[in-house]
């Protein structure tokens, strides 16, 4: 049977636990401190008020959910706060990049705390790569106890097969295809591993943090590399498994420039930060990586201001295909090129000139707002929910009572649907 709720289906399927589908979601939504109160779950979920106080009171009996307190509310009475057990789990994330990782430690609700850059040399492989980051993992564990550590997110800047816990056919990953990253993380730390696109953590990571009636958005992340995400009906959209792959469409400006794919003429031999590299090396300038691209237009260089622009015209070119498909709320960009106003002000653009105008009449077009955290906050969320399936299908009916539930509620955020 299906229950279908405006913008949303939800199924009452049953996992090895006896929780519906339904039940599992208000779990979700307690744990990812988007929902503490019934009434907040009957409005994110479409749901009636008995089916969701039904769903409570499973959690209730089954010791998964306590009620502490309560809070007041406008014109009625108070309303009793629902909490998770074991409010004091934490998971540790990371986000890869070319030379350098950022690492968190991610906290119930999508607080981060403990951010820093570390040294990850990608171009040299898994196996003279993954050591190190793994000690900067286990300092953060050090710090916070490793009794309380959830699991382990990892944000990669390529194609992931989720299933398989791997990185699959990436361009920039010398030595890292089909590498089983998430079993080699789980044998060194014990814990649930949840390994994703960056694309996608970074579609993950913002949604939590937009408002509440933003149900359908793309993600841009435009930066040596071009990727993006796409959420909809508030949860990650991953089509047969690779969607959002837009850096590979063809482009007339590209012509027959050679891409890393094999093919020729794609997106992102014109408006990758690679690409603006190699094409503003062309012009004379002294350019190694994107960072130096960005410095250079943050000056206010001539040429590449001029370079950048242009390669925020093809995006929005290439997007404003998928935007007039897809009917998005909102368009995010992240990325080293979306902290450059030319980039934004050029995509926009594209934007309202190759859409349709009922399309953009309330499209959002806006930088990511968590900025470069957006890929932490959301590998942080896929590994608590991880962590939260494992507890769930690993339980049965007898014994899920015991078990302390691995993520809890912390800061309310203003988000939608639990996005994963």
């Amino acid at each position: 049977m299906v229950e279908k709720s405006p913008g949303r289906v939800r199924s009452r399927r049953r996992n090895h636990a006896g929780f519906s589908s339904l039940t599992e979601h208000v779990l979700e939504l307690l744990a990812s401190g988007q929902a503490s109160t019934r009434t907040e779950l009957v409005g994110l979920l479409g749901a009636a008020p008995s089916t969701i106080s039904f769903a409570v009171s499973q959690l209730l009996e089954h010791g998964l959910v306590a009620e502490e307190g309560t809070v007041s509310s406008a014109g009625g009475r108070p309303r009793k706060v629902l909490r998770i057990g074991g409010s004091d789990g934490f998971a540790v994330a990371a986000e890869l990049g070319g030379r350098h990782a950022r690492v968190g430690v991610a906290l119930p609700g999508g607080r981060l705390t403990d951010v820093a850059t570390v040294p990850f040399p990608t171009a040299e492989g898994p196996d003279a790569a993954l050591p190190g980051l793994a000690e900067a993992l286990q300092g953060l564990v050090d710090q916070h106890g490793r009794t309380r550590l959830r699991g382990i997110g990892l944000s990669l800047p390529g194609p992931v097969d989720v299933t398989r816990g791997v990185v699959a056919l990436p361009s920039r990953m010398p030595g890292w295809n089909r590498f089983p990253v998430r079993d080699w993380l789980e044998n060194r730390f014990g814990v649930p591993v949840a390994i994703e696109n960056d694309a996608n953590c970074m579609a993950v990571g913002e949604h939590s943090a937009q408002p509440v009636e933003r149900h359908q958005s793309i993600m841009v992340k435009a930066g040596t590399a071009i990727g993006a995400g796409v959420i909809a009906d508030g949860r990650l959209y991953r089509g047969a498994g690779a969607a959002g792959e837009i850096t590979h469409v063809r482009v007339e400006a590209a012509q027959d420039t050679p891409c890393s794919c094999g093919n020729t003429g794609c997106l992102e031999t014109v408006a990758s930060g690679a690409a603006l590299v190699g094409i503003l090396r062309g012009r004379g300038l002294d350019v190694d990586h994107t960072e130096d691209v960005v410095r250079l237009a943050r000056d206010a260089d001539p040429e590449a201001t001029r370079a950048v622009r242009q390669a925020g015209r093809y995006l929005g070119q290439v997007l404003a295909a998928n935007v007039n498909f897809f009917h998005p709320d909102a368009v995010y960009l992240g990325g080293s090129l979306s902290t450059l106003e030319p980039f934004v002000a050029a995509v926009r653009s594209q934007l309202y000139e190759g859409c349709h105008p009922l399309v953009t009449e309330h499209l959002v077009i806006e930088r990511a707002s968590l900025g470069a955290d957006a890929a932490l906050v959301g590998a942080g969320r896929f590994a608590l929910q991880q962590a939260l399936n494992r507890t769930l299908n690993a339980a049965g009916p007898g014994r899920i009572g015991a078990l302390t539930p691995p993520v809890a509620r912390a800061v309310p955020s203003r988000s939608g649907p639990v996005p994963w």
